[in-house]
């Protein structure tokens, strides 16, 4: 993700357009049940193509959303607790402040971050995930782990 180390989101891209033999027969995070978990699907009368599902909507959104510049980092470093401005600042230093403005913002209309002022003095505001953003740390935490075994 954006926020780890020096690798930003376009390495991430290229690699995903460059499939090599060891990507192909890399192993499968297990994800859940998937009508795919049965076993290959019987070939057609031709013997060429196996039958596929066509892409979910959902599923596009999903990615879309997590995918988007930064999102992703923005989401782990919040995993731990909450934080404020300065403090995801802080944890992704190449995110300029318009952007993780721009995200929060995203990310709250998306019921997925809370931002909560306290009333402190001076009042503070810190960001932390919803139940909603933190049924994402097993999917964030997947895809760091494939980032480190494969960028």
């Amino acid at each position: 993700m954006g926020g780890e180390g020096s690798k930003t989101a376009e390495p991430i891209a290229a690699a995903s357009r460059s499939q090599t033999a060891a990507d192909r027969t890399a192993p499968a995070a297990d994800f859940g049940p998937s009508n795919a978990e049965s076993g290959p699907a019987s070939p057609t009368a031709a013997g060429a193509r196996c039958e596929r599902e066509p892409c979910c909507s959902l599923y596009h959104q999903a990615v879309e959303l997590i995918g988007k510049r930064w999102t992703g980092a923005i989401i782990l470093v919040l995993m731990p607790g909450p934080l404020r401005f300065c403090e995801i600042k802080r944890l992704v230093p190449q995110l300029s402040d318009r952007l993780l403005s721009e995200r929060l913002k995203e990310l709250e209309a998306e019921g997925i971050v809370e931002r909560r002022e306290l009333r402190d003095s001076p009042p503070r505001v810190e960001y932390t995930l919803t139940d909603k953003g933190r049924a994402l740390e097993p999917v964030v935490r997947a895809l760091k782990r494939w980032a480190h075994a494969w960028l």
